[in-house]
């Protein structure tokens, strides 16, 4: 028994160092943002509730297989036993009252973490437009009239909107792991999602999809600023940058690449998002389109944004 348990005990350890020593790399645990925070929190709810099961059933079983071995002779030996009402009542009712607690939270967080849902803030969100190509993520901000290739800053504690999309490159899948949230990029269609930054830092981002020979190299740094640092960057952008993302550069842009350093732009062809999205489609819809699209370039056409829940 003495072995047994020193065993116990040394496995233990090693897992918990193990465990802990990645810590630091847990993005999803060390969130910055209010959809992060909620996501955190019920990831860990739900391991938690999970627990509740798999834990008894892990020391059931060493207890169990230390009680009732072959060389104990003190254990009860009941060939006869068959049935227990309060054994069927523990393994049936404790899972039925925790998948109940379980799909009650899920429901409720599926609408209150929407990524469709704006964020409540009285602060003005900022709009983004994100295009997923092979293989970078461009940045376009509409009221500014500038963008950026693998490389976005946002005002720390405003609410961003992003409206995402993909050209040519393969279906792909944006995240910024520590603000919360994942939503596809698909070729023609639009997505949204919601984000916030709570405190100002430098947050990594990148394409959780497999699209092709370069999508290791598709991350991007996330800045978290000041309002005051984010206008004075834009200033800066518009001022250094010395080249304007018109069509033709976008044509050149869109070519696939590899392992990109972050380029800026301090112009933007109007409407380039809403083309992006119309190239993929035929002359009747494009035609239906251009008569929705808006003064920031955005489609409301039926049937171009899409509901990925």
């Amino acid at each position: 028994m003495s072995k047994i348990k020193a065993l116990l005990v040394a496995a233990s350890a090693f897992l918990g160092v193990t465990m802990l020593t990645g810590c630091k790399d847990l993005v999803l645990i060390h969130s910055k943002g209010a959809v992060g925070l909620d996501e955190r929190d019920l990831i860990i709810i739900a391991t938690l509730l999970m627990l509740l099961v798999v834990v008894p059933v892990i020391i059931m079983t060493i207890v169990f297989a230390i009680r009732y071995r072959a060389t104990n002779t003190k254990a009860t030996y009941d060939p006869s036993f068959h049935h227990s009402n309060k054994i069927e009542v523990v393994i049936w009712g404790v899972p039925i009252i925790i998948i109940g607690i379980l799909a009650t939270i899920v429901w409720k967080t599926s609408h209150s973490l929407d990524p469709y849902k704006p964020l409540d803030s009285d602060v003005k969100p900022l709009e983004v437009q994100v295009v997923a190509l092979d293989w970078k993520w461009l940045f376009i901000y509409p009221e500014q009239h500038i963008a950026t290739v693998n490389y976005l800053e946002i005002p720390a504690n405003t609410p961003i909107n992003f409206k995402i999309t993909a050209g040519d490159a393969p279906m792909n899948s944006f995240m910024i792991p520590q603000l919360g949230g994942q939503i596809y990029a698909m070729a023609g269609m639009q997505t949204q999602l919601h984000l916030i930054a709570d405190e100002e830092g430098v947050y990594d981002g990148r394409g959780y999809g497999f699209s092709g020979e370069g999508f290791n190299g598709m991350h991007f740094k996330t800045r978290a600023v000041s309002q005051q640092e984010f206008d004075s960057w834009v200033e800066q952008t518009k001022s250094t940058a010395t080249e304007d993302l018109s069509a033709g550069a976008f044509d050149e842009l869109e070519k696939p690449s590899e392992y990109v350093e972050p380029k800026f732009y301090r112009d933007v062809e109007p409407n380039l998002f809403s083309n992006i999205m119309m190239k993929f489609m035929g002359p009747m819809d494009s035609a239906n389109a251009s008569e929705h699209a808006d003064a920031s370039g955005t489609t409301s056409m039926p049937g171009m944004v899409m509901d990925n829940k």
